[in-house]
């Protein structure tokens, strides 16, 4: 897999060119079940089931969901190269539909899928679109909304064919289409979205204010609302920019605020309350509402 500076679309590129080797693959190679036992011994093959065989370094995630019989899925995946997800999803397993699950061993803490795949998976990890499809049914919706915000944000699926995979699911989760926006950069953004649509307040994203650069909110014409998070914004350096932005901001009339990322996320009650105090206090002196 490609390092952290790596795009999401290289790690899923990188991803689908892993080959996870069989018994046959090798002998069809040239290679005699001697030189197969004495590669793996020697650690020039790594033995992940019976019959079943890598020959380069692989993520953990990977190796023991094919040591389960399955392969890499849902949450995990989309985890593994850099899609958004709200919670540390631990491992999500594809199985076949076909072995027995009273028989089969259970990885320990794995969440298991044993429903048909419809895409075009490898023998190591489901495709982007049946990934896509078990992270809607397997968070709750605004996480599910936020990591398909990223799907999008990251063109890894068009509009298009995000509405094709919501065709293919309950009516339950229809609702969830209409809320996806691509336009959000990071899962904060989303969530704070999500919050302000709720307090029925005016907003647009990723607006340009002249002299300040982009914001990520403008609200009801003045308030900025800028979503840190420590992944995006670690560094005294970059705070100090973030600072003369804000005092160049207040000077064309507007006010920033910045919650954390983890507020947003989990007090997301505690943040409309200081949104709704900001708005009052100011918009009184401002004279609006």
């Amino acid at each position: 897999m490609s390092n952290s500076r790596a795009t999401v679309r290289e790690r899923l590129s990188d991803l689908t060119r892993i080959r996870i080797l069989t018994r046959d693959d090798l002998h069809e190679a040239g290679l005699t079940t001697h030189y197969i036992t004495a590669g793996v011994r020697e650690g020039r093959l790594v033995r992940l089931r019976r019959g079943v065989y890598v020959a380069e370094d692989v993520p953990a995630h990977i190796a023991d969901a094919v040591r389960a019989g399955g392969r890499l899925a849902c949450l995990t995946l989309l985890q593994l190269i850099g899609v958004f997800v709200l919670e540390q999803p631990g491992l999500h397993v594809q199985m076949p539909p076909h072995l027995s699950r009273s028989r089969h061993r259970r990885p320990d803490s794995a969440k298991l899928h044993w429903e048909e795949c419809r895409g075009d998976e490898t023998r190591h990890a489901v495709s982007i679109r049946d990934a896509v499809r078990q992270s809607i049914r397997c968070q709750q919706p605004r996480a599910a909304i936020a990591t398909l915000d990223s799907i999008l944000h990251h063109r890894l699926l068009t509009p298009a064919q995000l509405a094709a995979i919501f065709r293919t699911l309950p009516a339950r989760f229809q609702a969830l289409l209409s809320l996806v926006d691509g336009s959000a950069e990071s899962g904060p953004e989303s969530f704070m979205r999500l919050l302000l649509r709720a307090m029925g307040l005016a907003y647009e994203t990723q607006v340009t204010v002249p002299g300040v650069g982009r914001v990520d909110f403008v609200v009801e014409g003045w308030l900025i609302i800028e979503c840190d998070s420590r992944e995006f914004h670690e560094g005294w350096d970059k705070q100090v920019d973030d600072r003369h932005r804000d005092l160049v901001a207040a000077g064309l009339g507007y006010v920033t605020v910045r919650p954390l990322a983890s507020d947003i996320f989990f007090h997301p009650d505690t943040v409309k309350a200081a949104l709704g105090a900001v708005i009052d206090a100011f918009g009184a002196r401002l004279g609006v509402s």
